[in-house]
């Protein structure tokens, strides 16, 4: 059985909690780890890289030089992609790189990704995470009582409020985000999963 140390809201730490083992317990797929952040990585692409063909080209519509009789090569047009300052030939253009994972294979690399995490002793829960205001530093004071204020911290809440939401985005290499959106990418990217007790029930709900 997967386990995780259960820190009070206050920081202390006050046992251990059983984590769901079909979320936090199954075998790794490394594989399916890979598509899925190979997926993320390709769906924020913006695809507007864009090179000129020889229809796009400004230069001249003249032929450069009579079809016979000066000794060169015949040519049509100034624009050819064989000349300094024409076209590209098979050059890129503007396209979407999203494509959508199969939806066994998303879930089969979220547990995996959660599990590794679990595995390693990477997941620590928290009673809740409610803070008194729009405080950093109250954030960062919690975090750096947990010992986890010089990492890569995911927080996962079963609901994210604007308190935690603008505490957290000033405190680098913290995310807090719904339990509900997590992604494979976020959790790889992160040293640390903090987790309330409501967000992993959100967690179970939603993926086991």
């Amino acid at each position: 059985m997967a386990q995780a140390a259960l820190f009070t809201s206050g920081g202390d730490k006050s046992g251990t909690l059983d984590l769901p083992e079909d979320v936090f317990g199954i075998e790794p797929n490394e594989h399916a780890v890979w598509e899925a952040v190979v997926n993320f990585q390709a769906n924020q692409r913006q695809g507007t890289v864009k090179t000129k063909t020889r229809g796009l080209v400004n230069r001249s519509n003249s032929k450069p030089w009579r079809q016979k009789g000066t000794g060169r090569a015949r040519a049509g047009t100034w624009r050819s992609p064989l000349w300094v300052g024409g076209g590209t030939t098979h050059g890129p253009q503007p396209r979407s790189h999203s494509y959508r994972l199969p939806k066994k294979i998303r879930r089969l690399a979220l547990k995996s990704a959660f599990s590794d995490r679990a595995a390693a002793g990477r997941v620590v829960a928290i009673e809740n995470l409610e803070l008194e205001g729009i405080k950093t530093s109250e954030l960062w004071k919690l975090l750096d009582k947990m010992e986890l204020a010089q990492s890569k911290v995911l927080i996962l809440v079963e609901d994210l409020d604007e308190k935690l939401a603008l505490s957290a985005r000033n405190i680098p290499n913290v995310i807090a985000m719904p339990a509900r959106e997590v992604n494979t990418y976020t959790i790889v990217a992160a040293e640390w999963i903090l987790i309330t007790k409501g967000g992993l029930s959100r967690i179970e709900e939603v993926f086991a």
